[in-house]
């Protein structure tokens, strides 16, 4: 091989962290390397990643093969005892061309390969201008890193360190840039993206964030969040919500759960009154807006009836877009310690939950037929809906925005017809 060659695993944020990775090595002059962005979500997200390393030294037996990302940043001496490794950089020194430069000679020890540094220690959060995602006809800009909470079942904090907000006005400006390049719609996206400004002067808000982003760039025609913990939103957020027809009307949120016990139990600052009071009062706003949401199925101490509440949960508020995740336990965090269930009892319910998941999603497209709608269409002759739902969009352009009316569905996505405005 030649050139650069990115593997990325987990969220959007790691998605366009290695955006900025591949321009760094290629500024750095890095050739015929292949850089693997870990998750440490799951065990599991852990178990991939080593595959693929694996997978890419066979591919490619004469390539530095750098590891990188939360699970590079939290279990680094798993990943430089492999033998396919020939480099470790931690999340910080990943954006880093001089991390690129200085990486280690081919066949050394395992403690000579790393590169990661104390991640608690870093205070700041560069800006980071991304042009262009691989892929992607959207654009993502990162407002945020880090998180303060400290959730019992989560190792990301100690992947990604404290909390840490990029500027407003760094935000502002790589907006702008993206919006002259043509993307119809921007994505602001963190790990804790809700917390965004409180280590800034002022503390603003993600709300007054979004909200100064369409009050200052007319040009931006649509605007989404990425993930938000439903505890944080703020007043300007919900203005937006209320007002403005260039905020999407979706919302992510990170439940995690449906039973109060098992919230606490989480270290989770909401309970479930609170979430289905967030979710009434926004659909009371905005009448159209669907929500995904994050749940756990089968944390420690869950037992059939605490189940049942989280399930109870998806169904009241109608989740449209439900990821479920087998519970996972991460060494080093609470309830890794606390009583097990049964792994196979994990999986059983989590398959449950799943169930409930493609019903209501079923429910959701049902509802959508008849509807009018403003696409953006991918690049794989799929497109997306004002509340993020697929659509089929076959022979249209990538990055277009087209009116349609939704016709039907085929149970994965939904089948529309171009106005004759978009027709003609």
């Amino acid at each position: 091989m030649s050139g650069v060659e990115v593997i990325t695993f987990g969220c959007r944020l790691n998605t366009y962290e290695s955006e900025v990775m591949k321009a760094q090595a290629e500024k750095a002059g890095l050739n015929n390397a292949v850089l693997v962005n870990t998750c440490a979500v799951t065990g599991e997200a852990v178990r991939q990643a080593r595959q693929a390393i694996r997978r890419a030294r066979r591919d490619n037996p004469h390539a530095r093969i750098i590891v990188t990302g939360c699970a590079a940043q939290t279990e680094k001496e798993t990943f430089a005892e492999m033998a396919e490794v020939d480099a470790v950089l931690g999340n910080e020194e990943k954006l880093a061309s001089a991390s690129y430069r200085r990486l280690p000679d081919f066949g050394v020890s395992a403690e000579e390969k790393l590169r990661v540094n104390d991640i608690m220690s870093v205070k700041a959060t560069a800006p980071q201008m991304v042009r262009h995602i691989d892929g992607h006809v959207r654009a993502f800009i990162q407002v945020q890193n880090g998180c303060d909470h400290r959730c019992t079942f989560c190792i990301i904090p100690y992947g990604r360190g404290n909390s840490r907000s990029v500027p407003m006005g760094a935000v502002v400006d790589q907006a702008r840039k993206l919006a002259d390049s043509g993307y119809c719609e921007i994505v602001l996206t963190g790990v804790d993206a809700t917390s965004y400004g409180d280590d800034l002067p002022g503390a603003p808000t993600l709300g007054l964030l979004a909200k100064t982003l369409l009050k200052q760039i007319p040009e931006i025609r649509r605007l989404r969040l990425s993930s938000i913990d439903s505890i944080e939103a703020d007043a300007h957020l919900l203005d937006l919500i209320a007002d403005e027809p260039r905020f999407m009307p979706h919302l992510h949120l990170s439940l995690q759960h449906g039973d109060d016990m098992i919230l606490k139990r989480m270290k989770r600052r909401h309970s479930r009154a609170d979430a289905l009071r967030f979710i009434e009062d926004v659909r009371r706003l905005r009448p159209e807006m669907s929500f995904g949401a994050d749940m756990i199925a089968g944390f420690p101490t869950e037992t059939e009836e605490m189940f049942g509440n989280a399930v109870r949960l998806a169904e009241e508020a109608d989740i449209a877009h439900l990821h479920v995740f087998p519970y996972s336990p991460r060494p080093g965090t609470p309830a890794a310690r606390m009583p097990q269930l049964d792994r196979s009892l994990v999986k059983e319910r989590a398959a449950r939950l799943r169930a409930t998941g493609h019903r209501l999603h079923q429910a959701h497209l049902d509802g959508m037929i008849g509807s009018r709608q403003w696409l953006l269409v991918e690049n794989s002759g799929l497109a997306h809906t004002e509340n993020f739902t697929l659509a089929a969009a076959p022979g249209l352009r990538p990055g277009e925005l087209v009116p349609a009316t939704i016709t039907g569905h085929n149970g994965k996505h939904l089948d529309m017809q171009l106005t004759a405005a978009a027709a003609a």
